[in-house]
C-alpha cells in the first residue's frame, strides 16, 4: 500500500556533497515525522536526522553543522542534503516516515536503503 523509494546514493569524495530523496506513495493519509537513518558494517542502524511535519528538526550529533533534512510535504518526499562528506558517512542510508493511512492506522515505514561510500 505505502512505498518509500530512496535515490540519491552513490560515491562521494572526502570533502563533496550528496543529496539524497525519498519519495513515499501509495494511500497516505498523512505523513508525520520523516527521517534518516544509516547502518554501516558491523554497527547498529543510527538516526542520522529527522524533521516532524511541522518543520523541527533533529540531527546526530556527528552530521550537525554539514547535513541538512528537508521537506516537501506536498510531494511527501523528504530531502538529506550531505555536505564536507567524511569517510565515516559511509553506510547504508535509510528513509523512515511515520504515515497515517487513515485518521486511527498508523505505520512506520522504511526504505530499502542506498549506499552512500565516502572515498577517493
Amino acid at each position: 500500500q505505502v512505498q518509500l523509494v530512496e535515490s540519491g546514493g552513490g560515491l562521494v569524495q572526502p570533502g563533496g556533497s550528496l543529496r539524497l530523496s525519498c519519495a513515499a506513495s501509495g494511500s497516505i493519509f498523512r505523513i508525520n515525522a520523516m527521517g534518516w537513518y544509516r547502518q554501516a558494517p558491523g554497527n547498529q542502524r543510527e538516526l542520522v536526522a529527522a524533521s516532524t511535519s511541522g518543520g523541527s528538526t533533529v540531527y546526530a550529533d556527528s552530521v550537525k553543522g554539514r547535513f541538512t533534512i528537508s521537506r516537501d510535504n506536498a510531494k511527501n518526499t523528504v530531502y538529506l542534503q550531505m555536505n564536507s562528506a567524511k569517510p565515516d558517512d559511509t553506510a547504508v542510508y535509510y528513509c523512515k516516515a511515520n504515515i497515517m493511512l487513515t485518521l486511527i492506522t498508523i505505520h512506520d515505514y522504511w526504505g530499502q536503503g542506498t549506499l552512500v561510500t565516502v572515498s577517493s
